[in-house]
């Protein structure tokens, strides 16, 4: 075996030891059940870890990850997570969360073929189509990255808004917010976009939802 995959072991029971140093019955506390108040949708990139992010403990985030964050209306694997963090665990709020420098949006600016991950791109790409206009407004080609980067984020939480399993969280009452953000790689912060949805009325008065349906 390498040095690398020794090393994981390793570093594995280094840090089960401290966490039970924090508190002798972390683990136990943690076998039987689980009740996390937040559902993160992110970008797969190994440089944007979701607890390390937001200091949240073992329990405390159920995550969801993919290429660019994408939320799809198809993607049987999202919508099973979406449904049983808000069915089940009954998550309080989901954050969408992109982050600037992703590849999967920069190849989607593109026509170069990537390879497999060309037709999962191709959401990506709608995104862009959505907002082209503006998007292609910006001349420096760095600031229409991060902008295309934000803006496919606010269409990811719009998507997530209308989904049916959303819907039927308000239409009953249940409390439910989602949210969007970008993190950055070269400053470990986070950006709220300011695209925060808890009811159905929230979502027709954003102006992600006016640019799309009316």
């Amino acid at each position: 075996m390498s040095e690398y995959y020794n090393n994981l072991k390793e570093n594995n029971k280094k840090w089960a030891y401290s966490m039970l140093k924090l508190d002798p019955h972390f683990f136990e506390k943690l076998k039987d059940t689980q009740s996390p108040p937040l559902l993160w949708i992110g970008c797969s990139d190994s440089r944007v870890p979701a607890n390390e992010i937001v200091g949240a403990l073992p329990g405390e985030v159920f995550v969801h990850r993919n290429i660019a964050n994408m939320v799809i209306h198809t993607d049987m694997n999202l919508l099973s997570v979406l449904d049983y963090s808000v069915n089940i665990l009954k998550v309080k709020h989901i954050i969408v969360c992109g982050h600037y420098g992703c590849g999967g949006v920069k190849a989607a600016m593109g026509s170069a073929p990537v390879g497999v991950i060309d037709n999962w791109i191709r959401h990506i790409k709608d995104s862009y189509r959505f907002g082209k206009k503006e998007i292609e407004a910006i001349k420096d080609e760095k600031e229409r990255f991060k902008f295309f980067v934000e803006y496919n984020t606010k269409q990811q939480v719009l998507n997530l808004a209308v989904t049916s399993i959303v819907q039927q969280a308000w239409s009953s009452g249940q409390e439910l917010s989602i949210h969007g953000w970008v993190y950055g790689l070269d400053t470990g912060l986070i950006k709220d976009l300011d695209v925060n949805f808890s009811s159905h009325e929230d979502i027709k008065n954003s102006s992600v939802y006016k640019l799309h349906f009316d």
